[in-house]
Parts: structure tokens; sequence; C-alpha cells
């Protein structure tokens, strides 16, 4: 039996050496995806990173951070992050929670004395903690200033905001509906400030930010970095293919709900942390089972689509995998945090623009990854025996007119094989297609169901150069790109 076991595990540790993923190719194919997307949509930048547990996958940058003066972005561009900044929040008052000094649910005006918005529902459950961090608590979406209007977006100091919440009254009675609301996290942030003490930015900072050495996450986009290390954002897309430059704004008493700025690498940090935390016994600035409890579904709309956690939307993703995220949009920017348990993965992904989805990119940088299956020795050496020698992919490589039907083609390397991507595409996986090499320059599409389909020829010039591929009976030529 103790032999049994002990051939087990060494079976077990050598089908996981060598089980390991390459993730080049994949890579290779989100890196053409996204410098595609950012000129077909017009992006001044798109910001992207990927961490797998605690290690980092990949963080690319494609474009500017200030087309005005030619500054590139990069991986360490700072971003207003918005909603996502509901997050800190999220895990501030859940601190507090942890300590004992506030409950779920305690009444929203037990903890904040000045609290005096007209509940226009007499037969409802009261405003909570719990019912603020799940978006049911039936407060208005906004506080009473219109600071989404361009093109000053005058944000109100925390004075105003009070002084003004006794003209606001509750939209829907309490427990009822989910009503996303900025007003409702930004009265999380004071509770913070009355539970601890000190001011809301300093408790985030003492407490969070520093002890996860998110050395490049603030909360408030920093004026004396903007147009350099702090990206200039633009509006949506006109109709003349043109984006506006927009004012830098300043959060000021929403701060707690749409202030903060990151960086990429700093958010796969963020996302690390819970991932490892999920993990462990260990306390880290939260304990293990206080975060498990704010990302399990805690509300459920009576449209059963939308669910949300405590702070953290919680969703099933196409794949019927758990998802908890975060997204933001403000004036000038948009992002996504989004982390997967079942692959520990996190994505994040930033965007100095408006009028475009990051949550399509770090879905579409999932699935491409997904692709990736794990070979082992004997996969392999199956493999070898059945092609031969590996052929040498890199000549095929490259961009391809495809027009009329489609902007271009992309054909890359994937193991063995060849893979094509069409461009521009919203879903990447489903513009890719999966080509065998057969003889020569010949290779055969392979259907989904594994049989051949039809044949990809390429043809030579002079030199020996790849110029042009014939499919279907028709040419597309090899781009110089």
């Amino acid at each position: 039996m103790k032999i049994f076991f002990l051939l087990s595990v060494l079976f077990f540790l050598t089908v996981s050496v060598n089980a390991q993923k390459d993730y080049d190719e994949a890579i290779q194919l989100i890196e053409v995806w996204l410098d595609a997307q950012k000129d077909y949509e017009k992006l001044p930048a798109i910001i992207a990173s990927v961490t797998e547990d605690q290690d980092k996958i990949w963080s690319g940058a494609f474009g500017f951070a200030n087309p005005d003066d030619n500054t590139q972005a990069d991986v360490s561009t700072l971003c207003s992050i918005c909603s996502i900044s509901k997050l800190f929040t999220s895990v501030a008052v859940m601190k507090l929670y942890d300590e004992g000094k506030l409950r779920l649910d305690d009444k929203i005006e037990d903890l904040l004395p000045w609290y005096d918005l007209k509940q226009q529902f007499k037969d409802t459950e009261p405003i909570t903690i719990r019912s603020i961090l799940t978006h049911s608590s039936g407060l208005p979406r906004e506080s009473n200033f219109s600071y989404w209007t361009g093109p000053d977006f005058a944000f109100p100091e925390t004075e105003e905001i009070r002084e003004e919440l006794s003209e606001q009254e509750t939209l829907y009675p309490s427990s009822t509906y989910f009503q996303y609301s900025n007003l409702g996290l930004t009265l999380l942030g004071e509770v913070v400030e009355e539970i601890s003490g000190m001011p809301y930015e300093e408790y985030v900072r003492q407490n969070i930010l520093d002890p996860l050495g998110l050395d490049n996450t603030y909360a408030s986009l920093p004026e004396d970095k903007y147009g350099d290390e702090l990206a200039v954002g633009y509006g949506p897309l006109k109709r003349d293919g043109s984006r506006e430059k927009l004012k830098l704004f300043d959060a000021g008493g929403v701060q707690a709900a749409a202030g903060f700025s990151s960086t990429v690498e700093d958010l796969g940090e963020f996302g690390a942390w819970q991932l490892r935390l999920r993990d462990t016994s260990a306390v880290e600035i939260l304990k293990p089972s206080t975060l498990k409890l704010m990302q399990r579904v805690h509300w459920t709309d009576p449209d059963w689509e939308t669910t949300w956690g405590l702070g953290f939307a919680v969703s099933k993703g196409s794949d019927g995998t758990t998802w908890i995220s975060h997204g933001g949009s403000c004036p000038g920017y948009r992002s996504i945090l989004m982390v997967n348990p079942e692959s520990k993965r996190t994505y994040a992904v930033l965007i100095n623009a408006n009028g475009t989805n990051p949550g399509k990119y770090a879905t579409g940088i999932h699935a491409i990854l997904n692709k990736i299956k794990t070979e082992t020795g004997e996969d392999k050496k199956e493999n070898e025996e059945e092609t031969g020698d590996a052929i040498k992919l890199d000549d095929f490589v490259g961009y391809y007119d495809s027009s009329p039907w489609t902007n271009e083609v992309y054909i890359g390397s994937w193991g063995e094989k060849l893979v094509m991507m069409r461009l521009p595409t919203s879903s990447p996986t489903k513009a890719m297609s999966f080509y065998k090499h057969i003889e020569g320059d010949t290779f055969r599409r392979i259907r989904d169901d594994e049989e051949l389909g039809e044949t990809l020829e390429f043809e030579r010039g002079e030199a020996g150069e790849i110029i042009r591929y014939k499919s279907h009976g028709n040419y597309s030529e090899k781009l110089n790109r």
C-alpha cells in the first residue's frame, strides 16, 4: 500500500512538472488583438495585465497616455479607476467589521448622526451597511449634484453632500431592487471616517494600500502627474471618428465611490491578494472568511440576472465559472478588474477613453489563454511521431489583406499549427481558426469536430519569402507590417 502511494505521488509530481503551460504564443495573439483593437476603435491607449495566482503572466500597453505630446502608455501609466474605488471602500468597511466596530445590519442613520435623507416608504426594511454594499438600499444613484455633466464635471465636497442630503429621498423601498448607488458608497466612506476616527484617505492608505504594497494607487487623480504618468482622458468616438479630450476631474466628496487612480500592475496585485487570502487561514488585512463572505452572492434582483456580493459584483460567466469583479466609468476613462477563482487569474484593463467596453478585453484575454491545453510528455511524444520534424512556421507568420470581407487577418504559430485571427473582432476566439500542416507550404483547417476542412496554400516570391495565401480559390496578400 505504501509503495502504491509513493508511486502515485511520484506520478502526480511528474505529470505536474510536464503539464506546464507555455503562454508565449497566446500572449503574442493577445498583443496582436489589443494593438489592432486600439487602432480600429481609435482608442488613445489600452493597458492590460494578467496574473495567475501570485505570478504575473503578462502586462502590456498600446497607444498613448498623452497623444498631444506623443507620450507612450506603459504598464505603470496611471488612469482613473472610477468605481473600482468602491472595492477599497468595501474592504475598509469590512476591516472595521472584522474588528467588531460595526455590524452589517447596522442602520446608516445610527452610524452617521447627520444622516437625514427622507425615507418615502413607510413599510420598508432599514437602510443598512449590508444593503448599501449590495446596492439594494433603495438610495438614489447620486448625491444632489450634476457632477457627471461636462465640460467642468463639478464634483461637490463632503460638506456640500451632507447639506443637500435632506433635499433627497429614497428611490425604492430598501431590499427590493438593485439600484447602483454612488451616494451609498460615498456614505460608507463617511462611515469609515466616523468609526475609525481617521480621514478616509489616510485609513485606506495605512490599512490597505501600504500593507499590499500598492504604491501606485491613490485615492485621487494626482494633478501633478497629469499628461505624463497620469493618462489624459478622452470622450466617446464621434461620428467623424474623433474623440474629445476631457478636462481632468476631481471627485471631491465622492472620493470613496469614484475617486481613485491606479495602474494595471497594482490592480493585478490587488487581485492576487484576493486569491491568496481565499487559499489561506492567515489574516491579511481581512480574515479569509470575511473576504469569502464578501465574494458570495448576497443579492439577486427580481429579474434573476443581477447578482452582487458585499462590494463585489459576483456573476456566472459564459463558461459556467464564477467571476468576481468591478468595473469603472468616469469622464475620460474606463476600467475593469476581474478575478476568476477557478483559473486563479486576475485581469485588469484600463482605457483612457469612454464609449468602449474594457470587460470584453478581459474576457477575450481569458478566452485566448483558455485555448491553451496542457501537454504531458507522452502527448508531446505522440505529436512528434505524427508530425515528424517540427516545421518552421515563422515564414507564414504575419498580417494579410482580407478586404473586402474583413480588414485584415493575422496568422501566427500555435504549437505545431497555424492560427488565423480575423481583425478587428470583439470575440477573439470566435475569430480564430486553426490549420494543420500537410506538406510543403500547404495547410488544412481543423474543424470543430477535429476533421480537416479546406486547404490554405501559401505562395513564395523569388527570394523565397511568403507573399500571399490562397483559400477557397481566392488570394490574400501578405502585408508589410
